[in-house]
């Protein structure tokens, strides 16, 4: 629209609005009926063409000269406003999309779905346009379940080389290993009931160890009843098919109990995990049902599947002979335990002194949320000062792009600048994310971790590109944080307060003092201020004095950046209408000071007559949160853990930033996300453990048995937590859902020992008796299982590819964990059994004694 043909022919920006707004519309008129028929009445008055639009009469002349939109400017097509721009490798801008993922789906289908539909578009392309994918997430889905694949797989050879080498028969070593394929295919399918996909966390907690226990209990029990038996006999000859399944019918009676109710208590303290919300919730909730169906399952083969192939593979007999290793075992362990019987205040103080020590160590463990799954790229935000224009903007992200690209690591670098055109991820032109698309690990050069590029990365663009601020995540990273506390960093600062100038000024205090805690990285405040507004202030006397509406001069305004009054339907397209002032005339301020809005008396006044007009600085943004303004401080963490830093960071704010009255601080991110999953921890632990007590008291109907075997859970939570330091992680969701399972799992052995104890005390042994015998013909199983369960796992603890961050404190947990309750089970809980029985039988002599009396 040339603004000084409106004067030229004396017309108003209004009229031009409401010429437009009148000449494009439809109309119905209900219907007619003529010969019988029903004709629907339809007025068409939608423009179609470009001339369409030109010939629209904004206004009639006296003299019936018609003055046409054609005559006031030019009719085209052109862009709207840009607020965004999305560059390359440094090589000058691209055209990007997005595909959105509807809940629910899976995100692998889905993609290649997508990238099958995109060779179909690719052929009605213009020649010379290309659509090439530049992230694709199911890489890293690919890479993680690669991940779990090898873990597994390793972690069943592990397994079955352990019952071959400690049960020492081959054909019982098959009939165990038989539990994992088996379970594994009811798991499969409660999974696909439940709508859980295969992934990092549904499969990655896996153990086929921990699988096979109740298996591995119920075959060794079978083949030392039958050694047993051919020694008794003293006969070499074969037992008869009717004597096999006698002692497989008696030994499957004789450990029933005790598997059923252990590896229930195994299956019980996964049920709270389902209680988890969140986002911890979306994560550990699969891998607990994946969990509980493959146990249920294993339960089960242990009791139907395991004594029919022993019946059908064990006819022939068993060697009667221990294996090496068994035997070496044995040979070391009784004296051992002999010696811990003799003294055992020494060794239940020993234990106590062990645990003691481990709530010392985990005081200074410190704590994370989840830790970080490494996706193999590096997403950078780029802040600039909120003034800088779009042009300016991609001039710098292309130099960005330029210096990314010289080191050897980097595939491909994307910008995306502002905005798009439909807004799905809002942000001012002076904010760019870029994705560094990176090559395997096994090919960096400038350094081995990725700590170590974004040092390099930060200190090129900082000597390239003064004056703007980088801050590091990765792709999936950035947008979760996003999504939890609306920053893209760790850890979210949050200032409340009414007035902005104040927030502001308590915001670069916050972020002088936070970025000075050690482990503090790319610390910066939300830019609230330094926004330049070309403000047009309406002057209401002189509107009177004319007798000018606030309205027109706000439409003059709207002319200024394109006001939308229609829209051209072709076909399935749609183009909107926008009337807007040639860029000669809003080039600058004079310029459209001088605009002429027109009075009810048909004179042209400038616009500079009616408003006041004047070049400020003021807010680039103000943002909300529960109705109180915020502004948000946020920094990322690297070398230390999460949660002491932000005690750390929280001592120094409250002690170094007064708030004056009425402001408050709140901290967020995943810091505030890791106060929420331990209250409910704190909530879920206390439940597992009260749940395995009350099924120990089931097992036995008795609280002393429950208690002795109960105390494997402080010593294995001592071995857990003892590796947690040793390894350098900090306690996590992850690890904390570690302990949970340990828990379940390092009571196994104890209900093993404890029921054959018990059940040699019946037969009318001595409890020293019972207690040196029971762990002597127990300690194979007792080893088996332990082992078993915590080599499954020695992959996923050991593992350095994609994925293995998330699985690592777990597995690191569980392994150590059971090496110290396996320790437990076989020397302090028979020494503190003993113990006890004689100090009750003491105590009860000295209450018949002081009867009699």
């Amino acid at each position: 629209l040339d603004a000084s043909k409106l004067v030229a022919y004396d017309l108003s920006i209004g009229q031009v609005f409401a010429a437009l707004e009148q000449n494009n519309a439809n109309a119905g008129g209900a219907y007619i009926e003529h010969a019988q028929e029903q004709y629907l009445i339809r007025g068409e008055g939608l423009v179609q063409t470009l001339q369409d639009i030109e010939n629209i009469v904004v206004t009639t002349r006296n003299d019936g000269t018609p003055i046409y939109i054609r005559n006031l400017g030019r009719v085209t097509y052109a862009p709207m406003v840009r607020q965004g721009a999305v560059t390359r490798d440094g090589r000058g801008e691209v055209v990007t999309g997005i595909v959105m993922l509807l809940i629910g789906e899976n995100g692998r289908v889905v993609v290649n779905r997508v990238k099958e539909k995109l060779k179909d578009i690719q052929k009605s392309l213009p020649k010379g346009v290309t659509i090439e994918p530049y992230y694709d997430r199911t890489d890293l889905v690919r890479k993680t379940i690669r991940t779990v694949a090898t873990n597994l797989t390793e972690g069943a050879i592990l397994v079955i080389a352990v019952l071959l080498l400690l049960l020492g028969n081959l054909r019982g070593g098959l009939i165990v290993a038989m539990a994992i394929p088996l379970s594994m295919l009811v798991a499969f399918t409660g999974m696909v009931a439940a709508g859980i996909s295969g992934n990092l966390m549904s499969l990655g907690a896996i153990d086929f160890g921990l699988i096979v226990d109740g298996s591995v209990v119920m075959i060794e029990n079978i083949v030392r009843h039958i050694a047993e038996r051919r020694r008794q006999a003293l006969q070499a000859a074969r037992l008869t098919a009717e004597e096999i399944h006698g002692i497989i019918l008696e030994s499957g009676r004789e450990v029933l109990r005790p598997i059923f109710f252990a590896v229930g208590i195994i299956i019980m303290v996964y049920l709270p995990i389902l209680t988890l919300q969140g986002i911890e919730g979306k994560m550990f909730t699969p891998m607990a049902m994946t969990v509980i169906f493959a146990l249920i399952a294993s339960l089960v083969l242990a009791f139907t599947l395991t004594p029919v192939l022993a019946s059908l593979w064990l006819r022939r007999g068993v060697n009667e002979e221990e294996t090496w290793i068994i035997r070496q075992v044995k040979r070391f362990y009784h004296p051992v335990l002999n010696r811990t019987m003799k003294h055992p205040a020494i060794t239940g103080s020993i234990a106590a002194t062990l645990f003691a020590a481990s709530l010392v160590v985990a005081s200074f463990l410190g704590a994370e949320f989840i830790p970080k799954l490494d996706e193999g790229a590096i997403a950078i935000q780029a802040w600039r000062l909120p003034s800088v224009s779009l042009e300016e903007s991609v001039r710098n992200t292309t130099r960005i792009e330029q210096v990314l690209k010289t080191f050897p690591e980097v595939i491909s670098v994307i910008s995306r600048t502002g905005r798009p055109e439909i807004a799905t991820d809002p942000m001012g032109v002076e904010v760019s994310d870029i994705y560094v698309l990176l090559k395997p690990h096994d090919e960096w050069t400038t350094a081995r971790t990725k700590e170590g590029l974004i040092q390099a990365y930060d200190a090129a663009l900082k000597r390239a590109v003064p004056g703007t601020k980088f801050s590091y995540s990765q792709p999936i990273e950035l947008r979760v944080q996003e999504l939890i506390a609306g920053v893209r960093s760790d850890i979210a600062i949050s200032i409340f307060g009414e007035d902005m100038d104040q927030l502001k000024a308590i915001g670069d205090k916050v972020v002088q003092v936070v970025s000075r805690v050690p482990g503090a990285a790319d610390t910066k405040a939300e830019q609230v201020a330094g926004l330049p507004y070309l403000r047009v202030i309406i002057d209401r006397e002189a509107i009177a004095r004319y007798g000018i509406n606030a309205s027109q001069i706000l439409d003059t305004v709207q002319a200024m950046g394109g006001r939308i009054v229609g829209q051209v339907v072709r076909g399935n397209r749609r183009f909107f209408i926008q009337v807007r002032f040639s860029p000669k005339d809003r080039h600058n301020v004079e310029q459209i000071r001088n605009i002429r809005v027109a009075d009810p008396r048909g004179r042209l006044i400038p616009l500079s007559q009616l408003a006041d007009i004047r070049i400020e600085t003021g807010l680039a943004q103000i943002s909300r949160e529960n109705i109180h303004r915020r502004l948000a401080v946020e920094t990322n963490v690297r070398g230390r853990d999460l949660a002491s830093f932000v005690a750390e960071a929280q001592r120094a704010v409250e002690e170094q930033v007064p708030l004056p009255e009425g402001y408050w601080i709140e901290w967020g991110g995943q810091f505030e996300q890791l106060q929420q999953a331990s209250l409910r921890l704190a909530i879920v632990v206390p439940l597992a453990l009260f749940l395995i007590f009350v099924l120990l008291y089931t097992t036995f109907n008795s609280v002393r048995p429950a208690l002795l075997i109960y105390l494997n859970i402080p010593l294995a939570a001592t071995g857990g937590i003892m590796a947690l330091a040793l390894r350098g992680m900090p306690f996590s969701i992850s690890a904390g859902v570690g302990f949970i399972a340990l828990f379940g799992v390092a009571v196994l052995n104890g209900v093993v020992l404890m029921s054959y104890i018990l059940r040699l005390r019946e037969q009318g042994l001595t409890a020293a008796e019972a207690a040196v015998q029971g762990a002597l013909i127990r300690v194979r199983p007792v080893l088996m299982t332990a082992l078993v369960a915590s080599l499954g796992f020695v992959p996923m603890a050991l593992s350095t590819s994609a994925g293995a961050e998330v699985q690592r404190p777990l597995a690191t947990v569980v392994i150590s964990g059971l090496i110290t309750s396996t320790a437990l089970t076989l020397l302090v809980l028979p020494t503190l059994y003993v113990w006890e029985e004689r100090l009750r039988a003491a105590w009860q002599e000295k209450k018949i004694g002081a009867l009699q009396t």
